[in-house]
């Protein structure tokens, strides 16, 4: 999940070298926080946040088929 998620971000921003994506698991869900350069928050997250809803539901689809909980936490 972690490539996935790094190989849809890579492509937006200016910086792809600053993309790291860190898995928190617990019992009942797995949180992906996912950190850019400050120059590149505006282009991931996107106008009224669209870029990152679209790249929550192409996350969340693709861990549908796990028995946990996935969230996708967007932060420098």
């Amino acid at each position: 999940m972690k490539e996935l998620i790094e190989t849809i971000v890579k492509p937006l921003v200016d910086f792809p070298e600053d993309v790291h994506v860190e898995a928190v698991e617990d019992d009942i869900s797995v949180t992906y926080q996912l950190s850019v350069n400050k120059m590149d928050m505006g282009k991931v997250i996107g106008k009224q946040g669209r870029v990152a809803k679209a790249i929550r539901t192409v996350v969340y689809a693709a861990g549908s088929s796990q028995q946990k909980k996935i969230y996708l936490e967007i932060g420098e």
